[in-house]
């Protein structure tokens, strides 16, 4: 009878949270997560092993998603022009990182966890902004290498803890390095096969009118489910195989429309909600005191302010204030890797519960707060005509 009321109570979240974003004018995802929160309080949600797992492959559904909406053409910009403003920009993060946490005598995991990038919540940027918008272009290009350092770090960082400075932990730096590399790889040969042989595309996905069995679909989830089993075997975050997967999908099948349309709406009308109505759910508000909160402010205003110096250094040539504040803000909702790293070192004992509860409810006020703000902020800059960056056509 419990399951029951769990699986109404999210459907109805589900169903309802669209329909209250349009009264309140508040973005679908606050609300999701409100209503999760809410629910969760009440004893509606609780800690389910299917949720739970719902809830993993809707974020993994999540970065799935983020892979298909690259733009390879201003991925080819950043490489040409922009090499050097984004390792001045991530560089600046873990500098100023470092100062913060020397000057309030912090331990790693603060460290690790104000510059870390997720590009999550950015996913449901675009989903209510568009593709078009050139600070949300870049952010997205600029975060997907960002995320790929946090997985990097991540790896690192759960190997240290969970090793030591031993063989397992060089193992662990070799391996995802080698995942890396494999990549880079495998997508170069497939890219020289369809060069040679077209036909191949067609014989993987069929044109819409010709595939009478959902081939399109079957490939791409197929091909997703793949990619994160290897991740899992190599013990290497999953969003690794899953952006991978995307952008493998994005890189040879862009002219599928029809594809890209199924797959999209099939994972912000269902998967991508879960995740973030689990998210909410997971907050105790019973437990929350003065110093949880304090320190949550803490955190949130150190991930915002050090995206917001990075941002001005590294690219206000190239985005000018109201778009480098825009970039800024919506690279500093690192919500689900917040989440990871706080859990692992509150695992290993290197964080207490307080400071777990706080990592916690920063990372969800952070996106609730920061998605709000950037609405409201877009509409004050009238941006909707502001033409893309100069010398960069997407």
């Amino acid at each position: 009878m419990e399951q029951f009321f769990l699986i109404i109570t999210i459907c109805i979240i589900i169903m309802a949270a669209p329909i209250v974003s349009k009264i309140t004018k508040a973005p679908v995802v606050v609300i999701e997560i409100t209503l999760g929160l809410f629910a969760g309080y009440i004893g509606l949600l609780y800690d389910n092993e299917i949720l739970k797992l719902i809830a993993k492959f809707g974020f993994v559904y999540l970065m799935f998603l983020a892979g298909l909406e690259i733009n390879i053409k201003l991925i080819k910009v950043v490489k040409a022009t922009m090499a050097w403003n984004v390792v001045l920009y991530i560089a600046s993060l873990y500098t100023l990182s470092g100062v913060i946490c020397w000057f309030f005598d912090l331990g790693i995991t603060y460290f690790l966890a104000f510059p870390i990038c997720s590009i999550g919540m950015m996913m449901m940027l675009i989903k209510e902004y568009g593709k078009e918008e050139p600070w949300l272009n870049l952010v997205l290009s600029i975060g997907i290498i960002g995320e790929v350092v946090s997985i990097l770090v991540l790896t690192l960082f759960s190997g240290w803890i969970e090793f030591g400075l031993n063989i397992g932990f060089f193992i662990s730096i070799l391996t995802i390095i080698s995942v890396i590399a494999a990549t880079i790889l495998v997508l170069r040969l497939f890219y020289l096969a369809f060069w040679w042989y077209p036909e191949l595309k067609k014989f993987i996905i069929p044109d819409s009118h010709t595939d009478r069995f959902d081939q399109d679909i079957r490939f791409s989830i197929s091909l997703l489910l793949i990619l994160v089993a290897v991740m899992l075997l190599l013990k290497i975050d999953v969003v690794l195989g899953a952006f991978t997967a995307g952008f493998f999908l994005k890189m040879f099948f862009n002219q599928k429309l029809e594809l890209l349309e199924k797959i999209e709406s099939f994972g912000f009308g269902f998967f991508v909600p879960i995740f973030f109505i689990y998210t909410g759910s997971t907050v105790k508000l019973d437990m929350i005191n003065l110093d949880v909160l304090t320190n949550a402010l803490f955190i949130i205003c150190s991930i915002i302010t050090i995206r917001l110096i990075s941002s001005y250094l590294a690219f206000y040539k190239y985005l000018k204030f109201k778009q480098t504040t825009l970039f800024g803000l919506s690279d500093s909702m690192p919500l689900t890797f917040i989440v990871a790293i706080s859990m692992l070192s509150y695992q290993y004992g290197l964080i207490s519960q307080e400071d777990y509860f706080s990592f916690i409810i920063a990372s969800m006020i952070d996106g609730l707060f920061l998605m709000v703000l950037i609405r409201k902020l877009y509409k004050w800059f009238d941006l909707k005509n502001v033409k893309p960056i100069k010398g960069q056509d997407f």
